[in-house]
């Protein structure tokens, strides 16, 4: 936060309304436009760091059913993962493939995995990931 709050550090909100109302009325010369630039960028990185944590998401439920098989709570990670592999397609744009590491998202969902379940150790999970980024989006 700054030494004088700004009305973007205030109230973000308000901002984002004047800052609308500024580029409707083609007022460009108002324009907040460091916070305009860091709010696009952000806005990119966020749908970015979205569809990576719902593979991973997926991922670990995956996981889980593979180091688990006869938990009876495998038909709940099964839809667990549909539903984070769906909202990833939802969200997923072609330009993320070249920032998208399925292997590091594979690595962070095996960390994830407990240590036991159910005092029942796991059954061993593939050193790296058997699923390509166009398995994970599959519908």
């Amino acid at each position: 936060m700054r030494n004088n709050p700004s009305l973007y550090d205030k109230d973000p909100l308000l901002w984002s309304e004047q800052q609308v109302d500024v580029l409707r009325r083609r007022a460009f010369a108002e324009l907040d436009l460091e916070n305009v630039i860091d709010e696009i960028e952000s806005v990119g990185l966020s749908e970015l760091k979205t569809v990576i944590s719902h593979l991973r998401w997926a991922m670990t439920h995956e996981l889980k059913i593979i180091a688990w098989p006869k938990s009876r709570d495998v038909p709940h990670w099964q839809a667990e993962s549909r539903s984070h592999r769906d909202d990833a397609i939802d969200t997923y744009t072609p330009s993320m493939v070249q920032r998208i590491d399925v292997e590091q998202i594979y690595q962070r969902a095996k960390r994830a995995l407990p240590e036991t379940l159910d005092d029942v150790s796991p059954l061993p999970v593939p050193e790296h990931s058997p699923w390509t980024l166009d398995d994970l989006l599959k519908e």
